[in-house]
């Protein structure tokens, strides 16, 4: 971690009441932390915008378990990437529904691939594919 910078910041007064009414909402004790937040927000999505290095996220699918050989599909996916697929979770959300969350990591384009090809699937009827860094290159 590097030594720690002073630096201004020069804001339109209305501008800067919303950020602290944001900041006191979102319970940050100084402006300082909730700046700090929202420049590894912007980096980490730098970071998996332009698919390069290793990256971390969750993919969640909901689908109907009765359309036809789906649940198999969906496995078999998993399985023929499991070099990236750390956990999965199965969730029954009522008698036709489930939910299933994925935990991934691994190099951005590959995650990046996968969940668009679980998400694609015929008969999945949502999914959000939501990426983060694995922290490695964060201060």
């Amino acid at each position: 971690m590097g030594e720690t910078i002073r630096f201004g910041v020069s804001l339109d007064s209305d501008l800067l009441d919303r950020f602290d009414s944001l900041c006191k909402e979102k319970s940050y004790q100084t402006r300082s932390e909730a700046i700090r937040d929202l420049i590894r927000s912007m980096l980490v999505q730098r970071q998996w915008e332009s698919a390069e290095g290793e990256v971390a996220g969750t993919l969640t699918l909901v689908y109907d378990h009765h359309h036809s050989g789906l649940a198999q599909k969906l496995t078999e996916l998993q399985h023929d990437h499991h070099e990236v697929v750390l956990s999965t979770m199965h969730v029954h959300l009522d008698h036709s529904n489930c939910l299933e969350v994925l935990v991934l990591k691994g190099p951005a384009e590959a995650i990046k691939s996968l969940g668009q090809k679980l998400i694609s699937t015929k008969g999945v009827k949502h999914g959000n594919l939501c990426l983060t860094t694995t922290g490695q290159e964060l201060a």
